[in-house]
């Protein structure tokens, strides 16, 4: 297994012509099954849609014995795996590579996509390495699409990751696509620290790290 997270879990997988893919597999939580199979076809909708170097690539899907998902392989895992939990070192180039990686496929999903899309939970754990460091955009779980005339929306329940929502989204349910924005923000501090938006292990804030950080910036 790959990984797991509140709705999903991410398998190994090999094709009859031996290429290596991403198996996501929905798991049963508290939703009805109507539901879950409405999200699972909402997310495939959008995932198909997709077409940039900087997001998640769909290479197929399966309702046999479950909702699959299809995916391109990343082989080095997460952007949080190699930031938080390896003691591989990224170097200021690749960690620039990655940045520049994630705000183009951003760029591509607010304004260049067909049928613009919110994707609403840019985490460091949503973000895929290859195995040459370009950033994937990955788990369209919780995206929206952006109808043409779209300004505010409020959405509920709200749902994400615990130090990327913005503020206007933790509190009163407005997304667009600022929401995007600031966990790219918080997200672009992760990636020049080195160190979790959100640590309790920690007493000092993130923001102490950053002049140590970028010090070595040139």
């Amino acid at each position: 297994m790959l990984g797991k997270g509140g709705n999903a879990k991410v398998y190994k997988g090999h094709l009859t012509d031996g290429q290596i893919v991403a198996v996501k597999k929905l798991i049963k939580n508290e939703k009805e099954e109507e539901d879950r199979a409405n999200d699972f076809l909402l997310e495939l909708g959008i995932i198909a849609h997709i077409n940039h170097p900087n997001a998640a690539h769909l290479i197929g899907f399966n309702v046999d014995g479950g909702l699959h998902l299809v995916l391109q392989f990343a082989p080095h895992g997460s952007l949080a795996s190699v930031l938080f939990g390896s003691d591989e070192c990224l170097d200021w180039k690749t960690r620039y590579k990655v940045a520049t990686g994630i705000a183009e496929g951003l760029k591509y999903l607010h304004h260049d996509c067909p049928r613009r899309i919110i994707h609403r939970d840019i985490t460091a754990s949503n973000i895929l390495l290859t195995e040459d460091y370009e950033a994937h955009i990955s788990d369209f779980g919780l995206a929206k699409w952006l109808p043409e005339n779209w300004h505010q929306h409020v959405v509920h329940p709200i749902e994400g990751t615990f130090g990327y929502l913005a503020p206007e989204y933790f509190m009163h349910g407005i997304v667009d696509e600022k929401t995007d924005v600031f966990a790219f923000g918080v997200l672009l501090l992760e990636i020049l620290t080195g160190r979790r938006a959100v640590d309790l292990s920690r007493q000092s804030l993130m923001s102490h790290d950053l002049g140590k950080a970028t010090s070595g910036i040139k």
